[in-house]
C-alpha cells in the first residue's frame, strides 16, 4: 500500500493493541489517556519540499508540524513530543548555522526530550556542545558514557514525565559510533552495551521510579539481518519497555510493530521515516495506572 494511501485510510483510527498481557479491553470515566508524538532523522529540514519534488511535493517543513503538534495538545493536554535523533545534516541551514536552528525550532515546538544520532556529531563532539544552549529539552542517552569530554553531566540518561498522574519514563539509547562517524569527531566517548543498559534503565523506571509507561528512545535502526542490535532485538530481550521509538534506518511503518518481550508481553515499536514527512502519534489509555491499550498511526505533514 502506498504511503500516501495509508494515511487516508488512517486518519481516523487505527487498531488497539493490548498491553501488559491483557487480552479485553474495558474502558471506563476511570480511563486516562496519554499521547505520545514523535520525529526521527529530520535531519536539518526546516522548510517543506517544493511543489515540483518527484516524490513529497509539498510534504514537510516545521511550520506545518507546529500547527499539526498544537491541534494535537489541544485535543489532549496530556501529550509529550520526544524526538529519537539525527536531528541534524541534510541542508544548507546545519551547513550554515551549524544545528542552532535545529534547536531553536524544537524548543519553539516545546519538545519533550531528544536522543543523540550519530549525524548529530557531524558538527564534532565540540559542535554539538556550542548548540546546547539553544535546545530547551533534553538530551536522553543511557548508553553513551561521556565522563571524558566535554559533553559530560550534559545528558540524561532518562527522565520521568507526570501527566495527569500518569508517571511515563524515558530513556535513550544510540548506535555505535565507530565506524560511522570519525573517531576525531566523537573523541573518548565510550560506547555501551545497548541492550544491558536498555534492561538497567526501564527496571529502574518501572520499579524504583514506579513508572506507568516506559518509553524508549532509541538511534539503533528497525531490523538487521545481521547480529547487530536492533528495535526488534532490544524489545525481545527486555522487559519493561511498552514503546520503543526508533531512527537511523529512516523506516516508514504503516502502523507500529508488535513484538513479544521476555515476558510474553506486547512492545510497540514505532518509527515515520525521515525529514519531517509525517508525524508518529501514539495514544495509550490507562486505569489505575495500568496500561489497557495503545493504538498508533502516521500522521502526513
Amino acid at each position: 500500500m502506498k504511503r500516501r494511501n495509508f494515511i487516508q485510510q488512517t486518519s481516523a483510527a487505527s487498531a488497539f493493541v493490548g498491553l501488559g498481557g491483557l487480552s479485553s479491553l474495558s474502558f471506563s470515566e476511570a480511563t486516562k489517556h496519554i499521547t505520545i508524538l514523535h520525529t526521527n532523522d529530520v535531519h536539518s529540514h526546516i522548510e517543506p519540499f517544493g511543489p515540483d519534488h518527484h516524490r513529497n511535493p509539498n510534504m514537510g517543513g516545521v511550520a506545518k508540524r507546529a500547527v499539526l503538534i498544537e491541534k494535537i495538545r489541544q485535543e489532549n493536554p496530556n501529550t509529550l513530543l520526544l524526538d529519537a535523533g539525527d536531528i541534524f545534516q541534510g541542508t544548507p541551514y546545519f551547513n550554515f548555522y551549524g544545528g542552532e536552528l535545529e534547536f531553536k525550532l524544537m524548543s519553539k515546538l516545546k519538545y519533550d526530550a531528544s536522543t543523540l544520532g550519530n549525524h548529530d556529531f557531524d558538527n564534532g563532539i565540540d559542535g554539538l556542545y556550542a548548540q546546547l544552549p539553544h535546545a530547551d529539552f533534553d538530551f536522553l542517552i543511557s548508553n553513551y558514557d561521556f565522563s571524558n569530554t566535554i559533553m559530560d553531566g550534559h545528558t540524561k540518561p532518562y527522565k520521568v514525565f507526570t501527566k495527569n498522574g500518569i508517571r511515563i519514563g524515558v530513556f535513550g539509547v544510540g548506535i555505535e559510533l565507530k565506524g560511522l562517524v570519525n573517531d576525531k569527531l566523537y573523541k573518548e566517548t565510550k560506547y555501551l552495551d545497548p541492550i544491558e543498559r536498555a534492561t538497567d534503565m526501564s527496571t529502574i523506571l518501572k520499579n524504583e521510579e514506579n513508572c506507568d509507561l516506559v518509553i524508549c528512545l532509541s538511534h539503533l535502526g528497525y531490523k538487521y539481518d545481521s547480529e547487530k542490535v536492533d528495535d526488534h532485538k532490544l524489545a525481545a530481550k527486555t522487559e519493561n519497555i511498552d514503546l520503543i521509538i526508533g531512527g537511523h534506518t529512516h523506516t516508514f511503518l504503516e502502523e507500529p510493530t508488535i513484538v513479544k518481550n521476555k515476558a510474553d508481553n506486547n512492545v510497540m515499536i514505532n518509527q515515520v521515516g525521515c525529514y519531517g514527512l509525517y508525524l508518529g502519534r501514539i495514544d495509550f489509555y490507562l486505569n489505575g495506572g495500568k496500561p489497557l491499550a495503545g493504538n498508533g498511526k502516521s500522521v502526513e505533514i
